[in-house]
């Protein structure tokens, strides 16, 4: 890279009609090649959103701790200026390797990618031993705002969020989903009714839990910091739950085939994740009250009539009929739960069941 002109090894390519270039670029000028839209043109005006702050510290974070096995997808950008490719002869005649060539004065601008670029130099100044490192940059020629603005619609037009099942299941950098990952696949209690891809059980589906639920439900449970290994933790999620599901006789009864698992969702609120979370809610304080004897306090767990009509549940995670999920509910179903157990109430949760019976209800 010179002064007057920017520089890059690069293959060329071609999508409806058009070139485009696809180059390797250090970190440690992708904050000088790009600039951000300045914050005072109008939407209407821009071919990017506003950026995002709060989400700049926590992928500049990714970077930092994981130096050696991060990854991070190519950005995408338009040249407004002067670009010339040259390319190299193979077998005498023009390949589509060789140089592109960026005027020093063109514009460039980042059509998919502004968080990365700003989560890149925020990462630099954090460890500058990531200047060396590279990413892709796919450039295309500018053809004026309108363009620039339905690459940006196009390329996020499809950008869906996998499910948070398959997320977890899939991240080894969270200790706790290599916790639930072991539970769900060496427990009897959940062998062959998790469902590990989706975060919601389709109608039809042999499955009770998604993955997601029971991650969201143990990690209440786990404390690293004290058990240190993971397999001391995974030894008392293991626990919980294989004592949980001797007394959840539903449960017990769609995994050896005797009931419909879709009869079971259907008809009890104990396969809701909300009330997987209000079970480990209880299960932590439970832990903590009966350090010796919390298994036989989980035999009272029978005594809970966990059928949806059962009138207990309305106004506490059932409104207007339908099961809602929010921290008041968790807790309120919690209550329950802990009652049932022998486990005492903190004052929050004294808080909320005094305005459930002040309600009437």
């Amino acid at each position: 890279m010179t002064l007057n002109v920017h520089k890059f090894a690069a293959i060329k390519g071609q999508q409806s009609g058009d070139d485009y270039y696809t180059v390797v670029c250090e970190m440690a000028i992708i904050p000088r090649l790009f600039l951000f839209n300045e914050a005072t043109i109008p939407t209407e005006l821009r071919a990017q959103r506003h950026i995002n702050k709060s989400r700049i510290p926590e992928m500049a974070r990714y970077i930092v701790d994981n130096p050696k096995n991060y990854i991070f997808s190519a950005l995408t950008a338009s040249i407004d200026g002067n670009v010339t490719f040259k390319p190299l002869k193979l077998n005498g005649k023009d390949s589509e390797i060789g140089e592109l060539e960026i005027a020093g004065d063109a514009k460039l601008m980042i059509n998919d990618g502004q968080h990365r670029r700003a989560a890149i130099e925020k990462a630099l100044t954090e460890n500058p031993d990531l200047a060396k490192d590279t990413v892709a940059v796919v450039f295309f020629k500018d053809k004026g705002l309108k363009k620039s603005q339905q690459m940006f619609s196009d390329l996020n037009r499809h950008a869906i969020r996998p499910a948070t099942s398959i997320a977890k299941l899939y991240d080894h950098r969270d200790p706790i989903a290599e916790v639930i990952r072991r539970v769900v696949y060496e427990t009897e209690v959940f062998k062959g009714v998790v469902e590990m891809e989706r975060s919601t059980i389709a109608e039809r589906s042999s499955k009770l839990f998604p993955f997601s639920g029971i991650y969201s439900a143990s990690k209440t449970l786990i404390d690293l910091e004290k058990n240190k290994k993971i397999d001391q933790a995974v030894n008392l999620v293991s626990s919980f739950w294989e004592t949980v599901g001797e007394n959840m006789d539903q449960w017990r009864g769609v995994r050896i085939g005797n009931l419909s698992p879709a009869e079971v969702r259907r008809d009890y609120i104990h396969t809701h994740v909300i009330i997987l979370q209000a079970v480990g809610h209880a299960g932590k304080d439970l832990i903590a009250q009966f350090p010796s004897n919390w298994k036989s306090k989980l035999k009272n767990l029978k005594k809970i009539n966990w059928l949806k009509n059962n009138s207990v549940w309305h106004q506490r995670v059932i409104i207007n009929g339908r099961v809602v999920k929010n921290n008041n509910s968790i807790i309120l179903a919690s209550n329950i739960i802990k009652k049932a157990l022998g486990v005492k109430l903190n004052t929050k949760e004294k808080a909320l069941e005094s305005q459930v019976k002040k309600s009437g209800k």
